[in-house]
């Protein structure tokens, strides 16, 4: 571990919190549309957010990189107005992966929310409760164990992001060099050493998520 260059650990757990916060903010509230809502639109927007568990995340990568390029539409329009470049940068990392780990955080929240008696949320609205404070303080707290297991999942799914990072980011040193890049840097480079310590460090923290997930699923069963 000694000379290790610790900078893409950090920035890939910068940008797996930064990710799974607005995963919070942005996928609960898309979680309770999904789970109670009637619209013809559900099952395009239940579509639209699985995708990614199906498409390569070089596909996802490759078309974000056109709409964010200061060449196309959306990112002119965004460095003109904002004067912000998204390609090759954290901050356009983190909308790929926001996007690229949006299932993990949704399907499992909706799946739990869903499977509630629509009794909960009407007992709710006769005490005067509004919609947001029944999902904050009624119905997420009945789906705990759904809610952490997507907290852990989209967590793990950004620090072990490849194809959509390289893209998307590219490879620059301190800005979007995450560890799965610098593991691609050091087996090109033949380092093998730096190459173990990048991926028993990611393999480890893998090995811990997959058995914490486990581990409340065992007690979510256990309490049902």
């Amino acid at each position: 571990m000694s000379g290790l260059d610790l900078a893409p650990l950090w920035l890939t757990f910068r940008l797996a919190a930064t990710t799974t916060l607005l995963l919070l903010l942005l996928g609960l509230p898309l979680a309770a549309w999904l789970a109670h809502s009637r619209s013809r639109l559900r099952p395009l927007v239940d579509t639209l957010v699985a995708m990614p568990l199906v498409l390569p995340p070089s596909v996802l990568g490759f078309y974000l990189l056109l709409a964010l390029s200061p060449a196309n539409a959306p990112g002119a329009w965004l460095r003109e107005l904002f004067g912000v470049n998204l390609v090759f940068s954290f901050a356009g990392l983190v909308i790929g992966s926001v996007l690229f780990s949006l299932p993990f955080m949704v399907q499992p929240v909706a799946a739990a929310l869903s499977g509630l008696p629509p009794s909960l949320r009407e007992a709710a609205w006769t005490m005067g409760k509004s919609r947001l404070s029944t999902l904050l303080r009624v119905e997420l707290p009945c789906v705990r164990p759904a809610l952490v297991a997507g907290v852990v999942m989209s967590f793990a799914h950004t620090v072990g992001e490849f194809g959509l990072v390289l893209m998307i980011g590219g490879n620059i040193p301190g800005v979007t060099r995450v560890a799965s890049i610098a593991v691609y840097n050091e087996v090109e480079a033949l380092n093998y050493p730096a190459a173990h310590a990048y991926a028993a460090i990611l393999c480890a923290f893998s090995f811990a998520v997959v058995l914490l997930v486990n581990l409340l699923r065992r007690r979510a069963e256990r309490i049902a």
